[in-house]
C-alpha cells in the first residue's frame, strides 16, 4: 500500500473543518492543527521519523529542539530555532506552501468576520507557544476528526484520509450531519449544535426550523440533483453540465452549460452556484434553484459547445472555487453576488433602529454614518437633478434619526437581489431608501399600490 501523503494547503475549507466549523474561535486551532498534518502525513521535508505507534512525548521530541520545555507552563523563548518560536504568519507564508498573503488574508476576513487588526494580532501570535495540554487537545481533536486512531494509549496514522464533511445516518433514522461538520452553519449556530445536538437527560433540548418552500413534487427530484452534484465533486478534474432550467424569469425553460462550483441554502430554498451561462445568457454566473432544474447531463472539456469563459478558466486552470463565491459575498450584501455592487443609504426610525437594527449583523459593509456623512455621499454619488431631490429628502429628516450605507447586489430595479428586498420590506414604515434612486422609486409605487389595495375595497 502506498504511503499516505498529506499536501494541502491551509485554505479556507481546510481550516473551517480542522476548526470543526467555528473557524474564528478556533483559527489559531486550526492553523496548528494543518501543522500536525505535515508533520505526520507530509513529504520528506516535512513528515517526522515516527513509529506505527507513538505517543505526544514521541512527537514532541522529534518536533521542537532537544531544549524545549517539557512542563505544564507556556514554553518561553529560549531557542531561536526551536519550532515553538516560530510565529503563525512563519507558518503560513513561504515558499513552501506559495500562499498569496493578500488573497488568504481577504478569504479568512471574509468567512471569520475578523477585522484587520484582530488578524494581524493573530499572525504575530507563536502558533506552538502554547501548554502540553493544548497540544495533547490537538491530538484528540485529529483522532475526532478521523486523521488518527487512538487505541492502547497510542496513536496510530489511518490509512484514508477522512473527507471534509462526513454525513451520518443512524439505522432507522433520517440522515444527519454532525455538529463537527456544518462547516455551512453560522458560526453561532454552529456553536449551539457543539453544546446542545445530543438529547440531555434523554431529552432532546434544541431545535432549528428552516422555511423550506421546495414544492413537495420536486423533493425527490432535488435529492438525485444533490446526489449527482457530490458525485461530479468527487471526480478530477471536475466536468462542466448542461442545464435544463425552468426560469421563472423567462417563463420557460432554457439550456445552459455550466461549471458547478458549490451549493448553497439561502432564503427558503438550495441553490446550486454555477459558471458559465445564465439562463438571460447577460451574465458568467447563475445561482439556480435545485427545484427548477429539469435535467443534468454531465459534458467532457473537449465539448467544442462549451462557451468560451468556461474554456478559458479551464485552460488557464483558474475555474472558480468556493471561496471566490465568498469573498464576492463579503463586499456587498446580497446572495446574487454577480450583479454589481452599489452603495444604498437608509434611514430609520431612531427608536425602531435602537430595539432592531443597531448592535445585529447584517453585512460587513452595513455601518451607521452620521447625518453629515450622509449629505455628503449624495453629494458625491448622486448626479443631477436626483441629487438636488435627495437633498431635499434629508432636509425635511430629523438628524437625530439612524441613518446606514451598505453595499448592495443591485443593477436595477429589476435586476436586483429579492433576499436584500425582502429584508427591507420587512422593516418597513420604519425604514427609508434614500439611495438607489431608482430603488426608492420602485418602493413608493410598491406602497402606493399597496395603499390603493387596503383603501379601495
Amino acid at each position: 500500500m502506498s504511503e499516505l501523503v498529506f499536501q494541502d494547503i491551509p485554505d479556507v475549507e481546510l481550516l473551517q473543518c480542522l476548526g470543526r466549523g467555528y473557524l474564528k474561535q478556533n483559527l489559531l486551532r486550526a492553523i496548528r492543527l494543518w501543522v500536525w498534518l505535515r508533520s505526520l502525513y507530509g513529504d520528506n521535508q516535512h513528515r517526522l521519523i515516527l513509529d506505527d505507534s507513538f505517543s505526544y512525548a514521541d512527537w514532541r521530541n522529534l518536533f521542537f529542539s532537544p531544549t524545549h520545555p517539557k512542563g505544564e507552563e507556556i514554553p518561553p523563548i529560549h531557542d531561536s530555532h526551536c519550532l515553538c518560536a516560530k510565529s503563525v504568519a512563519e507558518w503560513l507564508f513561504s515558499e513552501n506552501t506559495g500562499i498569496i498573503v493578500s488573497h488568504w488574508q481577504k478569504l479568512i476576513l471574509a468567512h471569520t468576520g475578523m477585522d484587520e487588526s484582530e488578524l494581524n494580532t493573530l499572525l504575530q501570535r507563536r502558533l506552538f507557544g502554547v501548554t502540553r495540554r493544548s497540544l495533547q487537545a490537538d491530538l484528540e481533536t485529529l483522532a475526532k476528526l478521523g486523521w488518527l486512531v487512538y487505541k492502547y494509549q497510542k496513536y496510530y496514522r489511518v490509512c484514508e484520509f477522512p473527507p471534509r464533511l462526513i454525513t451520518t445516518k443512524d439505522e432507522g433514522s433520517a440522515a444527519k450531519v454532525g455538529a463537527d461538520e456544518l462547516s455551512f452553519m453560522h458560526e453561532d449556530l454552529v456553536g449551539f449544535a457543539e453544546n446542545h445536538s445530543q438529547k440531555i437527560n434523554g431529552v432532546q433540548r434544541f431545535f432549528l426550523k428552516l422555511d423550506y418552500v421546495i414544492p413537495r413534487r420536486t423533493l425527490d427530484a432535488v435529492e438525485d440533483w444533490q446526489e449527482q452534484l457530490r458525485q461530479l465533486w468527487a471526480k478530477t478534474p471536475v466536468p462542466p453540465i448542461k442545464l435544463t432550467y425552468s426560469s421563472a424569469r423567462l417563463e420557460g425553460n432554457v439550456d445552459c452549460i455550466v461549471y458547478p462550483v458549490c451549493i448553497y441554502y439561502v432564503q427558503r430554498a438550495v441553490y446550486l452556484c454555477a459558471y458559465g451561462e445564465s439562463p438571460q445568457k447577460d451574465t458568467n454566473w447563475y445561482n439556480f434553484r435545485l427545484d427548477r432544474i429539469q435535467n443534468l447531463l454531465t459534458l467532457e472539456w473537449v465539448n467544442s459547445k462549451l462557451p468560451s469563459n468556461l474554456q478559458q478558466q479551464y485552460q488557464q486552470k483558474s475555474l472558480p472555487t468556493p471561496d471566490d463565491i465568498a469573498l464576492s459575498m463579503s463586499k456587498a450584501w446580497g446572495f446574487d453576488f454577480y450583479l454589481p455592487s452599489q452603495l444604498m443609504l437608509l434611514r430609520f426610525d431612531r427608536e425602531f433602529c435602537d430595539r432592531y437594527v443597531k448592535d445585529t449583523e447584517r453585512h460587513e459593509t452595513f455601518e451607521e454614518i452620521s447625518y453629515q456623512q450622509v449629505q455628503h455621499l449624495i453629494q458625491r454619488e448622486i448626479k443631477q437633478p436626483q441629487q438636488q431631490a435627495l437633498l431635499k429628502v434629508l432636509d425635511n429628516r430629523s438628524p437625530k434619526d439612524a441613518y446606514y450605507q451598505v453595499f448592495i447586489r443591485y443593477q436595477d430595479h429589476k435586476q436586483r437581489d429579492n433576499n436584500v428586498v425582502m429584508r427591507l420590506r420587512a422593516w418597513q414604515p420604519k425604514v427609508e431608501v434614500l439611495i438607489p434612486w431608482d430603488l426608492r422609486l420602485s418602493f413608493a409605487a410598491d406602497i402606493a399600490t399597496q395603499f390603493q389595495l387596503y383603501h379601495n375595497s
